[in-house]
């Protein structure tokens, strides 16, 4: 479970990043990328960057507020570390831990751990989530980015994962949002709102990907509610906006090229032809009003998060 860098948004952004994140069911497959998958989550961690440092900051003040400074921190769901590394910077007093069940993306993490100089307070941790964190006794922040939607009861899981928390400790959960947009409504050919369309059959995938799930359990997701019934005390939840706006830069515009690639690859087949026709022009580095070329592509979304507190 890797999050990527998963502003994940809402679950249907998940076709976006191609659930890139090294969950459980995709270790399944034995023919991943682990290198190219890796490659897409530090380049959308770039340009992401503003919303997660929105997040730790405000992650950061509820400790200072409580006087609670954190020892050790769980990134449930690392993938390379990007996020881990990060949280290992903003707390420079505590040990972090990239937990993923992907080992070729823990050994990214080290590396990245390494090159930072983080190596004596960066570990990683291969194990299944929720499980896999008992061996690890109990942290003072637990951060679950898009993660927890890859487990197939999701209420037992965050009961589970919040028994690892140490009194005082705070878990970050990030579910929910708004999915990211990239192209304006009408972009001068096929039928406007290609977007919409995309987003609807990524919907129906992410509906099959749960129902797939060993013990899967359909759940009301009001989230707050669910931490509260996992034993932890909500403290707040606030959504952090990603907005990149045109003409891209560099890095952006490279996401936006891959995000589209991966979409025309995973529901190309499910849209009509005239839409696929439109994916495939948008990919074309000849076609002059092309991802490559033109100046009106930007990212603009929404991540959730929702902050709970263990009782002391």
């Amino acid at each position: 479970m890797a999050h990527d860098g998963h502003n994940h948004g809402s679950h249907t952004d998940h076709a976006s990043h191609s659930h890139t994140h090294a969950h459980a069911h995709a270790h399944e497959s034995k023919d991943l990328d682990w290198g190219a998958m890796a490659e897409y989550l530090e380049q959308r961690a770039t340009v992401f960057a503003p919303q997660y440092t929105g997040i730790i900051e405000d992650l950061a003040a509820d400790l200072r507020d409580r006087s609670h400074t954190p020892k050790r921190i769980f990134d449930a769901g690392a993938g390379p570390g990007i996020l881990t590394c990060r949280l290992a910077e903003a707390f420079p007093e505590a040990e972090a831990y990239a937990v993923d069940a992907a080992r070729p993306l823990l050994e990214r993490a080290q590396e990245r751990a390494k090159n930072k100089g983080l190596d004596t307070r960066v570990r990683t941790h291969e194990a299944e989530l929720p499980d896999g964190l008992d061996a690890l006794g109990q942290a003072d922040v637990i951060w679950l980015g898009q993660s927890l939607h890859h487990m197939g009861d999701q209420q037992a899981a965050l009961t589970k994962l919040a028994g690892s928390l140490a009194p005082g400790g705070v878990l970050v959960l990030l579910e929910g949002g708004l999915s990211t947009r990239f192209l304006p409504r009408d972009f001068g050919f096929g039928r406007p709102g290609l977007e919409n369309r995309i987003e609807a059959v990524r919907d129906n995938w992410f509906n099959e990907m749960r129902e797939s799930l060993h013990g899967a359990k359909r759940e009301t997701e009001h989230w707050p509610a669910m931490l509260v019934a996992a034993g932890l005390r909500p403290t707040a939840t606030r959504s952090y906006l990603i907005d990149r706006p045109a003409p891209p830069s560099p890095e952006a515009r490279a996401h936006i090229l891959d995000t589209f690639t991966r979409s025309r690859e995973m529901v190309g087949e499910h849209l009509d032809a005239e839409d696929r026709a439109a994916l495939d022009r948008l990919l074309d580095p000849a076609d002059e009003l092309s991802l490559h070329r033109r100046d009106d592509v930007f990212v603009l979304g929404a991540q959730s998060v929702h902050f709970a507190v263990k009782q002391p």
